[in-house]
């Protein structure tokens, strides 16, 4: 530790800090517009110049380390000031540069009210200036249908470019020219293609990147803001909902280490117009092979009539992506009550068996543990695709060096550089006598990550073995480790499996009932499964998709910004998300439909309020109570996993993610994600070509 003085008040810091981390440690306010936590030092913007007594002018404090510091020659600390006038005449003269040629167009600039440049003004700006020649112009650029430019605004801090190189590992914003002529842009003013690129948008200081699905649409003052949990994968990213009245007009990322740091997908983002697009608002029953609007007496009537007659056997449900622990929990206290064993929320097919214990679908060693491996194999898995946030976190290691990859399945673009070892289950069980195996036994903390290219498929539980196997030999559990990392794509599914959402003794899996050998089959939000023609089918959700479709009752539920529900992301994190809107018409919450449906069917379940239903499933499974932690897994069960054998077949391992933007019935009916699609498509067609 090396001792300093900061505004009088004397800190020991690391050696390793830079000065502005060393102030900030000592409680001084340092600004700052270029300089980011977790990207690269630039040193563009001089707004955080302070001053090192002894050093006869002010220094930039992000770009100086702690142990970068002259030492004085009688051996007392150094004398940092944040404060004095010399530290505020020069932080005053770069704004009034900053300043000069930026348009002041704060009235119409989607950035006003929560702009850096628009607070750090307050405190170092002048109320005129002395510039009198013309502000430089500059020509927006197109960078795709999600970031809107205004160039004119930008003060080349180049926060953006850092991110798209650094973070998101598609280098395709940068800088042309030279000082006033300086201008950031993409390669030939093209769309930019990661699934982070919005992110540069909360990372701009000023308005010149904003998003633009959301220009003109609200001011932030005019905005509820209701900290909640992200669903459209099963990372569980901390979200924040901005809503004004009934309305959700857009989300943002919260900071959280654990598992998203600050950064959320485009999909993520993006999303909010496919809440307010084909919605299902009012009952609907099918008569005559079309949907007419009902009340939600007939809806329950025809639903209780079509039951009544039917063997409890013959009566199934299957589960879809986007549940809370909540409705699922109900939905199988409900089946149990109607005596049917046939339950499943594995509508893509996972091989995954709860009965072999937790730590057989869980991402054992944690989002964040990915930054302690030295060692990663891919097996069936593409996380750009599957997981873009977890994708950005396996680069921030890869860039850490010292890191090999390889994959197993599908070759693909996933930001950094790996050993492609074959596409089936033949080169995974080949794998301990591979080259990369010996990368993982001399590795400390290996990690293996097991996707459902490789899960969902006939054969999955042979490859779940396999993977299992190859985990023991390569010894990627060890005393403090468990490197057997599921990595699942439905933000429904660990919760589903820790609650038991399985077929019971002689129940039917989901493949099973859609194919028709039950008479009647609830889906709750069930949409990336096709029911073949013949059960009476209810289906509980939110939008007109495949699940609606195939309904002969609707009833419409509430999408997750508007219900309070428990999630449990992929490595087994509970999260709590928050209610911040309503939903629409006569729509309600999916566990009261059910509690309301049980009435009729003359099977009550026990529970007349969210909060005892959460006190019924507490009891049942103590660990959804524990907010935020990760309930411990026995490692023990990977060992049996990988004695319960199979024959994999050779078809080569695929991600069942085809289409990042357009996973599920919310993305589907967004507008903007269709828009991504379409793009996205296109630039994978002419790569191809």
């Amino acid at each position: 530790m090396t001792k300093i003085i900061v505004d009088g008040t004397e800190i020991d810091v690391p050696p390793e800090y830079t000065l502005l981390q060393a102030c900030e440690a000592a409680g001084a306010e340092i600004p700052r517009f270029c300089y980011h936590e977790r990207l690269s030092i630039a040193g563009n913007c001089r707004m955080c110049l302070i001053e090192v007594v002894g050093v006869p002018k002010p220094m930039a404090s992000c770009a100086m380390g702690v142990r970068d510091l002259p030492p004085n020659k009688d051996g007392t600390p150094k004398i940092l000031n944040t404060k004095t006038p010399m530290v505020r005449k020069a932080r005053e003269g770069v704004m009034e540069f900053l300043l000069i040629n930026h348009p002041l167009d704060c009235p119409i600039c989607d950035q006003g009210g929560e702009c850096d440049l628009q607070d750090q003004a307050m405190a170092y700006g002048v109320d005129h200036t002395r510039f009198q020649e013309n502000k430089r112009a500059v020509e927006d650029k197109y960078i795709g249908p999600l970031v809107k430019t205004s160039m004119n605004r930008c003060i080349q801090c180049t926060r953006c470019i850092r991110f798209s190189t650094e973070v998101a590992g598609v280098s395709e914003l940068g800088a042309t020219g030279r000082g006033e002529d300086m201008e950031i842009t993409t390669y030939l003013e093209q769309a930019m293609t990661s699934e982070l690129q919005s992110n540069v948008v909360d990372l701009c200081p000023v308005g010149a990147l904003t998003s633009k699905p959301y220009a003109f649409a609200a001011r932030p003052w005019e905005l509820t803001k209701t900290q909640s949990i992200d669903v459209m994968d099963a990372l569980g990213s901390a979200i924040r909902i901005d809503t004004r009245g009934r309305e959700v007009m857009r989300i943002l990322p919260r900071i959280n280490d654990d598992v998203n740091e600050e950064w959320i997908s485009d999909k993520t983002r993006h999303v909010v117009d496919g809440l307010r697009t084909q919605r299902l608002d009012q009952p609907y029953l099918r008569e005559n092979g079309r949907l007419r609007p009902a009340t939600w007496k007939e809806a329950f009537a025809t639903i209780a009539n079509r039951l009544r007659p039917v063997d409890s056997a013959k009566v199934g449900a299957i589960v879809g992506d986007l549940a809370g622990a909540e409705e699922m929990f109900a939905l199988k206290d409900l089946m149990g009550r109607l005596g049917s064993a046939n339950i499943d929320a594995r509508q893509d097919g996972v091989a995954i068996d709860p009965a072999a214990g937790r730590a057989s679908y869980l991402f054992n060693a944690t989002i964040a543990g990915i930054e302690q491996a030295d060692a990663l194999l891919i097996i069936g898995a593409n996380p750009r695709r599957e997981a873009a946030v977890l994708n950005a976190r396996i680069r921030k290691r890869w860039r850490q060096g010292n890191f090999p990859i390889a994959v197993i399945g599908e070759k693909a673009d996933l930001t950094y550089t790996y050993d492609y070892l074959g596409a089936g289950a033949e080169t995974l069980s080949g794998i301990a006598g591979s080259k990369f195996a010996e990368s993982l036994k001399g590795a400390e903390r290996p990690l293996i990550i097991v996707g459902a290219g490789a899960l969902a498929r006939k054969d999955g539980a042979a490859l779940l073995a396999l993977a299992a196997k190859a985990a023991g030999d390569l010894g990627v559990i060890k005393d403090g480790w468990n490197g057997f990392s599921v990595l699942h794509t439905a933000a429904s599914r660990v919760g589903a499996l820790d609650l038991g959402l399985v077929p019971g003794a002689g129940g039917q899996t989901a493949a099973q009932m859609a194919g028709g050998v039950v008479e009647v089959l609830f889906l709750l939000g069930a949409d990336e499964i096709e029911v073949a023609p013949g059960p009476f089918v209810v289906y509980i959700g939110t939008h007109g998709d495949r699940g609606a479709h195939r309904a002969d009752v609707i009833l419409p539920g509430a999408a997750y910004p508007e219900k309070s529900a428990i999630y449990v992301n992929t490595e087994g994190r509970v999260q709590m998300a928050s209610r911040a809107a309503f939903p629409p018409g006569d729509a309600r919450e999916d566990w009261a439909i059910l509690r309301a449906l049980s009435d009729v069917l003359g099977c009550r379940l026990g529970y007349d309020s969210l909060p005892a239903l959460r006190q019924a499933l507490y009891a049942a499974h103590p660990h959804f109570m524990r907010i935020d932690q990760i309930a411990p897994a026995d490692a023990a069960a990977i060992g049996k996993l990988a004695s319960a054998g199979g024959a994999p077949d050779k078809a080569p391992l695929r991600s069942p993610v085809t289409d990042f933007y357009l996973t599920n019935p919310i993305a589907r009916a967004s507008a903007v994600m269709a828009e991504c699609s379409a793009l996205a498509n296109a630039v994978h067609k002419s790569a191809a070509e």
